[in-house]
């Protein structure tokens, strides 16, 4: 039997295997064979800590500090403004005069279920607290602290439907919010409607007040500001925030970034003109997106879509991880540092549904945090440490821990908050409450409990591991503020959708993507998937820890295996393009103002009757479905928008108009490849078990390159030198595992060969030149996605390359590649036979195959009116044509030629 000359092979397998499982399941932490670790009793006590930690400092706060506006947990007392020296804006900005810690906490006392501590820090607040003070703290952080408090423990005093009302209330706390709005309106007393930074709550506007103040500050006011309108009937908040978060907004740079800083008074940005996700910007992205969850405000949606595409394009570094600052005007990098503020970013993306890009950012953060028992303030990510020292127990890295818990339920995140839990109390725990490190090197303190250490930090580290929380099973409209405040809209508070507008958007009811866990294939020759693996067992997490320059830990060495590999990670997960279309692939000017009769709005989005010169933004859906077109020349293309193409020249032209060289956009945009195997006949006894003899074939499907010979069957039938791919015969493959990237020179000449390469490490265009300095006919590339995509190359660069005349490339998506190279894989083990390809022909004649590829024209020029369009439109609805772009399928694109 056949078997029996694989026994030896067969043993070693079994062997191998038994010694190296015990590794693998080490390195997940979501293995079914060993477990997690964490029990329903552990979560508890984790919970129970964390609970202790809270009224550690807050009974503290009410023993030494309260009415005073924080505690001092090294001296044992409390501290309000800093009357002596009004400059000192890092206390006087957020000290009030108002018992701050106080309003602060009241629904991280709903979150732990502690009514009747609710109920006295309620009466507290009532009976201690009043805004006719002398004191100027600045507008944005008495919004998020004071005025965000006052309103969530209104909602959850006086909704009689949950057990935190108070049959006793009256309103109060809404009645405080009111007074301490209309003191912070006259602020919004600018030509541009941008707030001052700062207002003296008894006196106004005080003069010489600076006109400087921050993106974040001046827009991140809508989630409080709107509801205090809508719970008021008082419309002059909402107003002046809406106003203030366009103002911002529509004062964006050409490539779609706002910067940090701006003149309040004539609406120019200061310099340096910089942004990322970080101090002085981060608020207002997150404002824009849970406005929009709140109250279902479409423009509010439109802004994050817009915003989100800009930074990741430009803020994201080309390693796929950092998000560093940029020049708002040209997208370059600024600085090589970060703040420990931007660590907020993960947890808005998992709410937005890009969880991949969540969990790749925030594995840094857990690294920083691993290095330091901390998260310093500033980081270097180029020299890989941290410049400024500080950790005042900021919230924003367990917020987005505790977001991407509730999204992939994975027990990682539960390691990385009891860490953070077990830091914090060895660290900042002292006898009187909590305290901020001031240096992370030595554990200096800060005589300081900021207010958000109870508000934000503790509250989200409660809820990471209190499962059974009542936020966990509310599927309503509520969301977090940026101080970590639960705001939400009755029915009858949330405005429905004019008509217009509902006309215009008929989509309103978005989705975000379910998480998608990493799968082992555990047999490659079977569509069956094996073992779900935790965080701990993805390629890049080694390469996340590598970037932050940190040192494995003893279980991560563990768990390392001699026969592992290291996988370089996939960057491409979310992208933007720019296009200047064309119907040929020529280089076209733009057209700055395209007309109706080639740009057409209509009813459910634009009609484009002719593409040529229209600059076109793609990108890529949080879905990971494929792309939408975002802008349109001046147009910005909506969620619920269609894009109709009604240009019949996409499709190319007649065959009597071709040359021996075409326009790029004429060539065949894939071919089929036959796989096939050259064997010596004394090998075939000792052939693999799943082949039967040569004459198998696999069909395989290649995506052509727009450079390079042009590999189409009208063209190539009509050359008069054959092209060596095209040889019926079939060319060897070959690969070159030292220079698997195909960017060096090759060690070998190859002849009238093809070479295997894996996508990356240099253009395709450098692949291509360096198979033909090895004498190869062309290249095939193993993508790193299933996304067809055909290969470009710059006019410039093409033309300074040489002769391309006889050499091709294709590219093979990932799996279609990765069954390739396990064949070639095979034969080589082997150490017989050769692997073949042949470019497979559709047995049409010349005549046939030049017309299908080149000419589809429209049976008549109709137009989007009458009755015929109406027909058309029924049609495309019920069968959609797309567009691709590069192999990326367009999805909100209907072709009607």
């Amino acid at each position: 039997m056949r078997w029996r000359q694989f026994l030896p092979e067969c043993l070693f397998i079994v062997l191998f295997a038994s010694l190296q499982i015990p590794r693998w399941l080490a390195n997940t932490s979501a293995s079914p064979l060993n477990g997690s670790g964490w029990t329903s009793q552990r979560k508890l006590a984790a919970r129970e800590r964390t609970r202790e930690l809270f009224y550690h400092g807050y009974d503290n706060y009410m023993t030494f500090a309260f009415p005073l506006d924080e505690l001092t947990p090294l001296s044992c007392s409390g501290q309000g403004p800093d009357w002596e020296n009004p400059s000192n804006i890092a206390a006087n900005d957020v000290a009030g005069n108002f018992s701050l810690t106080l309003i602060d906490v009241l629904d991280t006392l709903v979150v732990l279920d502690d009514r009747e501590g609710f109920e006295r820090a309620v009466k507290n607040v009532i009976q201690w607290v009043q805004f006719d003070v002398n004191t100027k703290p600045q507008v944005f952080e008495t919004t998020i602290r004071v005025l965000g408090g006052l309103l969530s423990g209104h909602i959850f005093a006086s909704r009689p439907e949950q057990p935190f009302y108070l049959p006793w209330y009256r309103g109060q706390l809404l009645e405080l919010a009111h007074d301490l709005g209309k003191r912070l309106l006259p602020a919004f007393s600018t030509r541009t409607g941008l707030p001052y930074a700062r207002i003296n709550l008894r006196r106004g506007l005080m003069r010489g007040e600076t006109v400087e103040t921050c993106a974040a500050g001046a827009g991140s006011l809508i989630l409080e500001f709107a509801t205090l309108s809508r719970l008021t009937g008082d419309d002059r908040f909402e107003k002046a925030a809406y106003k203030a978060f366009f103002a911002l907004w529509n004062r964006k740079s050409e490539i779609g970034l706002l910067g940090n800083t701006i003149n309040t008074w004539n609406g120019e940005w200061i310099t340096p003109e910089v942004t990322g996700i970080g101090a002085g910007v981060d608020s207002f992205y997150e404002y824009a997106l849970k406005w929009y969850i709140m109250s279902g405000e479409i423009e509010f949606l439109d802004v994050w879509d817009d915003a989100y595409a800009a930074i990741m394009r430009y803020s994201r570094a080309a390693d796929g991880y950092w998000y560093r600052p940029v020049n708002m005007n040209t997208g370059d990098t600024a600085y090589f540092t970060v703040d420990s503020l931007s660590a907020f970013w993960p947890g808005l993306q998992v709410l937005a549904g890009d969880v991949q890009s969540a969990i790749k950012l925030h594995m840094l953060y857990y690294n920083l945090w691993r290095e330091h028992s901390g998260l310093p303030e500033v980081y270097d990510t180029n020299f890989k440490k941290a410049t400024s020292h500080q950790y005042p127990l900021r919230p924003e890295f367990i917020e987005s821990t505790w977001y991407l818990y509730r999204a992939t339920r994975d027990p990682f995140y539960l390691d990385v908050g009891e860490r953070v839990l077990e830091d914090i109390i060895i660290r900042a725990k002292v006898d009187c409450g909590l305290t901020g490190i001031q240096d992370l090197r030595t554990n200096k303190r800060d005589n300081r409990m900021e207010s958000f250490a109870l508000s934000e930090t503790l509250k989200y580290l409660y809820l990471l591991f209190d499962e059974d929380n009542f936020l966990h099973r509310d599927d309503s409209n509520y969301v977090f503020t940026t101080e970590g405040h639960i705001l939400t809209l009755d029915r009858k508070n949330l405005r429905p959708m004019p008509a217009s507008r509902r006309k215009m958007r008929p989509v309103n009811n978005y989705q975000c993507p379910a998480y998608k866990p990493f799968v082992e294939i555990r047999d490659k020759y079977s569509s069956e998937t094996g073992l779900t693996r935790g965080i701990r067992s993805r390629s890049d997490y080694d390469y996340a820890r590598r970037l932050v320059g940190v040192h494995a830990s003893t279980k991560e060495i563990d768990a390392w295996s001699a026969n592992g590999w290291c996988e370089t990670p996939i960057v491409e997960n979310f992208t933007s393009y720019d296009f200047i279309l064309s119907a040929d692939g020529r280089n076209v000017p733009e057209d700055l103002s395209p007309n109706r009769l080639k740009l057409e709005p209509v009813a459910d989005g634009f009609i484009v009757h002719n593409i040529t010169g229209i600059r076109t933004q793609i990108v890529r859906r949080l879905d990971d479905q494929g792309y939408d077109v975002r802008k349109l020349g001046h147009y910005s293309v909506r969620p619920g928008h269609v894009v109709y193409i009604n240009d019949p020249l996409i499709f190319g032209t007649r065959t009597e108009d071709l040359k021996p060289i075409t326009p790029r956009g004429t060539r065949d945009p894939d071919i089929h490849l036959r796989v096939f195997f050259d064997l010596p006949d004394h090998t075939l006894g000792a052939q693999p078990a799943f082949m039967d003899g040569t004459d198998v074939g696999l069909r395989l499907i290649a995506y052509t390159a727009f450079f390079g010979v042009d590999l189409s069957a009208r063209i190539t039938e009509f050359r008069d030198k054959p092209v060596r791919m095209t040889r019926g015969e079939g060319l060897p493959l070959f690969r070159e595992l030292s220079n698997w990237k195909g960017c060096l020179p090759f060690s070998h000449p190859y002849p009238d060969s093809i070479l295997v390469v894996e996508r990356g490490g240099c253009t395709f265009l450098d692949k291509l030149l360096q198979a033909r300095n090895a004498g190869a006919a062309g290249v095939i590339v193993i993508g790193d996605e299933d996304l067809p995509i055909n290969p470009t190359a710059s006019a410039d660069e093409v033309s300074i390359s040489g002769d391309l005349s006889d050499v091709g490339l294709l590219l093979l998506p990932k799996t279609t590649g990765k069954v390739l190279t396990e064949l070639m894989e095979t034969f080589e083990n082997v150490g017989t036979g050769q692997v073949m390809v042949a470019i497979h022909r559709d047995p049409l004649t010349t005549a046939e195959t030049a017309s299908r590829a080149t000419v589809r024209e429209p049976e008549k020029d109709e137009s989007w009116s009458g009755e015929e369009g109406e027909e058309k439109k029924d049609q495309e609805a019920t069968n959609p044509r797309i567009l691709y772009i590069n192999g990326h399928p367009l999805l909100n694109t209907r072709l009607l030629v």
